[in-house]
């Protein structure tokens, strides 16, 4: 019977470590750093090739025509509303 018991317990420990490990494991990732550390790597990853370095022109031109897009829809639409 003592050996049941001693074995229930360290089951019981080995079961609070993995679940304290766990709920660590969770914190990290829900701290908010962690959170925009991978934001950044992500939009980072979309601009720019994390492996070589190298631009990727074809997302950032997307971006830059968007931009002009943009630009040039609020310049049209204050030159209509004037």
């Amino acid at each position: 019977m003592t050996q049941d018991m001693s074995a229930l317990e360290r089951e019981i420990e080995e079961t609070r470590q993995r679940l304290a490990s766990t709920i660590d494991q969770l914190a990290h990732r829900a701290h908010p750093k962690t959170i925009v550390g991978r934001q950044v790597t992500t939009t980072k990853s979309h601009f720019v090739d994390l492996e070589t370095g190298a631009p990727r022109t074809d997302n950032i031109l997307k971006l830059a025509g968007a931009v002009v897009g943009v630009v040039v829809l609020l310049a049209v639409v204050r030159r209509v509303a004037r």
